[in-house]
């Protein structure tokens, strides 16, 4: 079997192989702060209200941008500028040109490992509407990659 994730550029892949390539880590779905200052991007443990945060999968993915009008169609993006993404996103990696970790679905085969390594949000967020936006700061976490 050809291994397409690490063969096609992302511009080469279809509908089903761009959704398939997520590795369902849910990181792209929390709340995140820049510095004006510096432009460092911050992680919040606070995610978007509309997250399953078991599946780590949007609730209502089809409605989404409607739901959150700030949430990003990664497709229409120039993935290697979004340098909020995770070092760990398989977007990212593959716009990098570089492999897909082991723990990711394609390459394991099974859809737990992601969560099973600790790479996810599952069970390590809070819904956003529960945390007032200005208080998003105290939720500040760091992410051992």
């Amino acid at each position: 079997m050809t291994e397409w994730w690490h063969e096609l550029p992302l511009t080469a892949l279809d509908a089903q192989q761009w959704e398939a390539l997520c590795d369902g880590c849910a990181r792209c779905c929390l709340h995140k702060l820049e510095d004006v200052d510096t432009g460092e991007v911050y992680y919040t443990g606070v995610r978007c209200r509309h997250l399953d945060e078991t599946a780590c999968r949007c609730g209502d993915y089809a409605n989404r941008s409607v739901l959150v009008p700030h949430c990003l169609d990664l497709r229409a993006q120039d993935i290697a500028a979004l340098r909020w993404l995770p070092a760990t996103c398989a977007y990212r990696l593959r716009a990098e040109g570089r492999p897909l970790p082991e723990w990711h679905h394609l390459v394991s085969g099974d859809r737990e490992t992601v969560h099973t390594a600790g790479m996810s949000i599952r069970g390590r967020a809070v819904s956003d509407e529960f945390v007032h936006p200005d208080g998003y700061d105290e939720h500040i976490i760091h992410w051992v990659e």
